[in-house]
């Protein structure tokens, strides 16, 4: 896995079209600090051929999360957000803009680090 730098979030949302329309194919509890979500999106660099990338998110501060059987029927028109607060990663699905929005997202992730993965379809 490929820690996600700060400095690379826009182009990393711009290459993933934001993962709007995309789709939520798994997401992981790994311990009460860590979880993994693998979401399937269209990737710009490919020529919008369709991916999986998996995040792992280490060092949760916080986090709001959603059923297991809500995710995977979650509608993903408006992507995921991911911000910088203070030293953390902020992430949630759909889309915020500051702090404040995202804490009133469906579910959102509040973390010291992001590692992603990229996989085929």
């Amino acid at each position: 896995m490929k820690p996600l730098l700060k400095k690379d979030i826009p182009s990393f949302l711009e290459r993933f079209c934001h993962f709007e329309n995309g789709e939520i194919s798994s997401f992981r509890i790994l311990s009460p600090i860590e979880m993994q979500i693998t979401i399937k999106t269209q990737d710009t660099s490919r020529d919008y051929d369709w991916c999986s990338i998996t995040l792992l998110f280490h060092g949760i501060i916080d986090a709001k999360l959603l059923k297991d059987t809500q995710l995977t029927h979650f509608p993903m028109d408006d992507g995921i957000s991911l911000l910088i607060d203070d030293d953390n990663f902020a992430f949630a699905l759909g889309a915020c803009y500051n702090i404040a929005t995202l804490k009133h997202s469906s579910c959102y992730i509040i973390t010291k680090t992001i590692k992603y993965q990229e996989k085929p379809f």
